[in-house]
C-alpha cells in the first residue's frame, strides 16, 4: 500500500513531528525525515530512503497507516433507538414560558434570530404532568433522573414550578432525583429563593462579565436599564441566607462578546469577591441561527489567546494559579483532556459515525409550552424536522433516526475526513429551518479539522514539556505512542 493511501494526518509543534493514525485512533511521534517523506508523497514525490522505508514497514507491522476507511456512515445506537428512549432517558427539561422580563441583545428570543421569538406561551400544569410522568415511564434503566426549568425566564411563574417539583418526588418516590433551573437571576429573591435552597436546586445563572459590560446585551424588558446590579444584590442575599446551598448550586454562565474588552471580564471572574468562588461555564455568542454574522474585536481575540497561553503555564507549573483564568478550566478539561482521555482501536469499524450527535432526546430532551419534543433545548423550535415527537403521541423514531445519523447528509465527505472521530457537529448544524442543508453543515467542516488540529498540537506541547495525564500509552513506537 503507498503510503499516500494511508488513512493518516501530519502535524508538528515547535519540538517535534507527529503523525495521527485514524483507524487506531493513536498520535505517534515520529522523526522529520518520515515527516517531510509523508508530506511530499501526499503532494506526489516518490523518492524514498532505506532508513524512511523501514520505519513506515515497523509501523505497518505493529498496525499503523492503514487506508481502511468507513463503508457506511451509521451511528452504534441507531439500531437500539427504539429500546434506548423507551428505557434510558434521563432528564426532560420544561419550558415553563416563553416569557421574559428581559429583552437581551443576543438572546435566541430576541428578534434577531431565526429559531425563536418571544411569545406569551406558558406551559399548562398538565402538560408538566404529562412531561414528568412520560419521563418516569421511559426510564426504568436510569439511576438518576433530571429535571430541569428553562424559559424565557421560568422564575415568571415560581408557584409552577414548586407545583411541578412537588408532583415528581411524588411520582418518583424512591428514585434519585435532580432539579435544575436556567434562570437571569433577576428575580432569585424571596420566598422562591429559599424554596430553591431547601429542595437543593441547582441554579445556573447567566451573567456575562462586570456591570458595563454585562449591562451592555441583557437589560430590562420595561425600562432598558441593566440588570447586573438586582442580580447581584439577590445573589449577595441567598449567600447571606444558604451559604453552603450556594457555595454547592449556584453556577454562572457566561455568553462572551467579543465586541467587549476580554480583560475586563477575566478579572472580574477571577478577582471580583462575591463572584470569584463560584464555579463557570462559558460561550461565545452563538451565531448559529443569526441573521447577521458576529465578528470578534482583534484586540479581544489577542487578549484571551494570551489568558489561554497563561493557563497552560500554570497547569504546567510554571506559574502560579492566582495568575491563571478559570474562565479556561472547563476548556482545557473538554478539550485537551478528551484528546489524553480518546479511546484506541485496532482498526475503524464497517459501520461507524462522526463524532457530534448524541441520541435525540436521551439526556436532554426538551418539551415546550405545548408539549412538543425536541432533541435539547438549543435546537430551532421553527424547524419541522427537529420535532421528534409529542407528549401525546409519543417519539417519532424516523425523525430520530435521521438527526442521530445526520454525518449520512455529508457521507462521502465524512469517510474520508481525518478528523470525524473528534466532531462535533450535530444535526443543528445543517439546521437552516427549512430542512436539513448539507451544504450548510459542510460550512464547518474548516473549522473542525482546524480546531482539532490545534488540540492535538496542545495536547503534544503539553507532553514535550512533562505534563503529567497519567495516562497508560496503548502501544510503543521509537519510545512513544501519544
Amino acid at each position: 500500500m503507498d503510503i499516500k493511501d494511508a488513512f493518516i494526518h501530519t502535524f508538528n509543534t515547535r519540538q517535534g513531528y507527529y503523525l495521527y493514525d485514524v483507524n487506531t485512533n493513536s498520535i505517534l511521534k515520529i522523526d522529520r525525515n518520515l515527516y517531510e517523506y509523508i508530506n511530499k508523497r501526499k503532494k506526489g514525490s516518490s523518492e524514498i530512503n532505506e532508513e524512511v522505508e523501514k520505519k513506515i514497514n515497523e509501523m505497518r507491522n505493529q498496525g499503523f497507516l492503514s487506508s481502511k476507511r468507513v463503508e457506511k456512515m451509521e451511528h452504534s445506537f441507531s439500531p437500539l433507538l427504539p429500546y434506548v428512549i423507551k428505557n434510558r432517558l434521563s432528564s426532560i427539561t420544561l419550558q415553563v414560558t416563553q416569557q421574559c422580563n428581559l429583552r437581551c441583545e443576543y438572546c435566541v428570543y430576541s428578534g434577531s434570530y431565526k429559531n425563536r421569538i418571544h411569545d406569551d406561551k406558558s406551559m399548562s400544569f398538565d402538560i408538566a404532568k404529562k412531561g414528568i410522568d412520560f419521563l418516569i415511564e421511559n426510564s426504568s434503566e436510569s439511576n438518576m433522573l433530571n429535571i430541569g426549568f428553562y424559559g424565557g425566564e421560568p422564575l415568571l411563574r415560581p408557584d409552577f414550578i414548586i407545583q411541578c417539583v412537588e408532583y415528581a418526588k411524588e411520582q418518583a418516590e424512591g428514585r434519585n432525583i435532580f432539579f435544575n433551573m436556567t434562570t437571569n437571576g433577576t428575580l432569585l429573591k424571596g420566598k422562591i429563593a429559599d424554596y430553591m435552597a431547601e429542595n437543593d436546586i441547582h441554579i445556573l445563572v447567566s451573567l456575562d462579565g462586570p456591570e458595563e459590560i454585562h449591562d451592555k446585551n441583557r437589560k430590562f424588558a420595561s425600562n432598558g436599564k441593566g440588570t447586573f446590579k438586582v442580580i447581584m444584590e439577590n445573589i449577595a442575599e441567598l449567600k447571606k441566607k444558604h451559604p453552603e446551598y450556594v457555595k454547592k448550586n449556584i453556577s454562572f454562565n457566561a455568553v462572551l462578546d467579543g465586541t467587549t474588552d476580554f480583560r475586563c471580564t477575566n478579572k472580574f471572574f477571577c478577582e471580583y469577591e462575591d463572584i470569584k468562588d463560584f464555579r463557570i461555564n462559558t460561550s461565545m455568542i452563538s451565531d448559529q441561527y443569526s441573521n447577521e454574522d458576529i465578528v470578534m474585536k482583534e484586540s479581544y481575540y489577542i487578549d484571551s489567546n494570551y489568558e489561554r497561553f497563561k493557563f497552560f503555564l500554570y497547569k504546567l507549573g510554571k506559574m502560579d494559579k492566582r495568575y491563571a483564568s478559570k474562565l479556561y478550566e472547563t476548556e482545557f478539561a473538554r478539550s485537551i483532556e478528551s484528546i489524553n482521555d480518546r479511546k484506541y482501536y485496532k482498526t475503524i469499524s464497517k459501520k461507524e459515525h462522526h463524532g457530534g450527535p448524541c441520541v435525540p432526546g436521551l439526556n436532554r430532551l426538551f418539551m415546550d409550552t405545548e408539549g412538543t419534543f425536541y432533541p435539547c433545548e438549543r435546537v430551532s423550535e421553527l424547524s419541522e424536522h427537529m420535532k421528534i415527537g409529542n407528549i401525546y403521541d409519543g417519539f417519532d423514531l424516523d425523525k430520530m433516526d435521521k438527526i442521530l445519523n445526520i454525518g449520512r447528509l455529508t457521507e462521502d465527505k465524512c469517510r474520508n475526513c481525518w478528523a470525524y472521530r473528534f466532531c462535533d457537529l450535530c444535526a443543528a448544524f445543517a439546521d437552516n429551518i427549512e430542512g436539513l442543508s448539507r451544504e450548510k453543515k459542510l460550512c464547518n467542516c474548516g473549522g473542525v479539522k482546524h480546531n482539532t488540529e490545534e488540540r492535538m498540537k496542545n495536547y503534544c506541547m503539553m507532553r514535550e514539556m512533562g505534563y503529567d495525564f497519567n495516562d497508560e500509552a496503548a502501544y510503543a513506537l521509537e519510545g512513544e505512542v501519544l
